[in-house]
């Protein structure tokens, strides 16, 4: 049956055309991902930052962190280093900013021409991020020795990385809309997914050379099975959160036609109890990067300058060590931003008056309640119930990898790829992906993945 559907699939021109696209846009982003930017020294990069991910430091979380979330990798430093991250960042800004200023919302209400107008701005911010986050990782290297001397002191070198480094989170966001309109899929999670893909092989591979069962220091039978089992309850539980609904009953009016009587069916309105999807965690993520950044360098900076003591010190000192991922505070926070872009995401997704409308224009009704704001109110307040589950799931997703990290001491490339929050993006997009293809094949009365829901065959 799968290879019937997917021979079908091929079968499709259009829809062959799409996927193929789509490939071939992955491989162009995975070629550049090779690509690296011109004097720095990428032995010694590779080298410095093996070394703190051994030693377990916050450059080398961070480093990896940032590489699940951006399709890019600090610790290669080639053209596409910043990943599609600062485009995410520039669409957070203008969710977040959509929701107060009346006059983005003036231009999402205009419809295609204000969302042409809002696109153009969140790339004009886009390359804006780009240049201030690629300025700071160039000042990181320079300042680790990471960049060959003849280059770091020249000005044209500086212009040029920069630039660099903007223009492959550019075209990557290209990449991204090009996917869109030509492929199938969301690009940018395409590419996020793409990303964290091929960093898998990695984990399994330190997996199996961290396995010793004569070691007590190393990972045992016990610890591998639990792995295992942590691994395959992630998978079910992102299909099951991720198709996850609930399901209120509809009852479309009666009305009257001469003799004959139409309407009366039963049917369900589907609300899904995950419903940003993996927004939320890529969202919260972007910005909890943040605040071990800023945290960390006051607490450096004072220290250069030779302030040991005080208040001051005292703060930065704590807030630089609690900030760290892993943290307690640092998860608590962590799980607060899960949950605030969950519910923000609804708020801005989710329009409880104008679902309500549109059942009552199109003669539907919840039972029991009365169309207009009877209807909304009910529509709004299970929504926010059905968040909050679906959030609260997200958030222990969110979390696990690093408490696993720091709980029992499992290499953090492994808690990353293995389960949580990757393996979320994963399955998630995985799933849009194969249900955009599903809706395709039916459309043209092929089977799709899941069989023919009403027992007929496809042609």
């Amino acid at each position: 049956m799968f290879f019937k559907t997917l021979f079908n699939v091929f079968r499709i021109e259009e829809l062959r055309n799409k996927i193929l696209f789509t490939l071939a846009m992955l491989m162009v982003y995975r070629i550049g991902f090779w690509i690296p930017v011109p004097g720095v020294n990428q032995e010694a990069l590779t080298r410095f930052f093996e070394m703190q991910a051994a030693t377990g430091s916050a450059a080398g979380k961070m480093a990896q962190y940032v590489a699940i979330f951006s399709g890019g990798s600090f610790g290669q430093s080639t053209i596409f280093g910043l990943g599609i991250m600062p485009y995410i960042t520039a669409s957070i800004i203008f969710q977040l900013f959509g929701t107060v200023s009346p006059a983005l919302k003036k231009l999402k209400d205009e419809g295609a021409s204000g969302q042409t107008k809002l696109t153009e701005w969140t790339r004009y911010v886009t390359v804006g991020l780009c240049v201030v986050q690629a300025v700071g990782w160039l000042s990181y290297i320079t300042k680790s020795g990471l960049v060959y001397s003849q280059w770091a002191n020249n000005p044209l070198w500086w212009v040029m990385g920069i630039a660099t480094l903007t223009a492959g989170t550019v075209f990557l966001m290209w990449l991204g809309e090009q996917i869109d309109r030509f492929g199938i899929g969301n690009g940018v999670s395409l590419i996020i997914m793409a990303g964290i893909l091929t960093g898998m092989p990695n984990a399994v591979i330190t997996v199996y050379q961290g396995f010793d069962a004569s070691d007590p220091s190393k990972m045992g039978w016990m610890g591998l099975i639990l792995l295992l089992c942590g691994f395959v309850l992630v998978v079910a539980g992102s299909v099951l959160l991720t198709v996850a609904q609930r399901r209120i009953p509809i009852q479309q009016a009666k009305h009257s036609r001469g003799s004959r009587q139409f309407g009366g069916q039963k049917s369900y309105l589907p609300l899904r109890v995950n419903h940003g999807g993996v927004m939320p965690i890529i969202f919260a993520s972007s910005l909890m990067i943040f605040p071990s950044v800023i945290f960390s360098f006051l607490s450096d900076r004072a220290t250069a300058a030779g302030i040991d003591s005080g208040w001051y010190y005292t703060t930065i000192t704590w807030l630089g060590a609690n900030f760290q991922m892993g943290q307690f505070p640092y998860l608590v926070l962590y799980i607060v931003m899960v949950y605030f872009f969950s519910y923000f995401w609804i708020t801005v997704q989710f329009n409880p008056e104008e679902m309500s409308k549109q059942l009552r224009d199109h003669g539907s009704f919840i039972p029991g309640l009365r169309p207009g704001p009877r209807t909304a109110e009910y529509l709004e307040a299970v929504m926010e119930r059905i968040t909050y589950v679906g959030a609260a799931f997200l958030a222990v997703i969110a979390v696990l990898p690093m408490a696993v990290n720091q709980g029992l001491k499992v290499d953090f490339i492994v808690t990353q790829f293995l389960g949580g929050t990757g393996l979320l993006i994963v399955v998630s997009v995985a799933l849009d992906f194969l249900q955009r293809v599903e809706a395709s094949l039916l459309m043209r009365n092929y089977d799709g993945f899941m069989g023919n829901t009403d027992g007929s065959s496809g042609r």
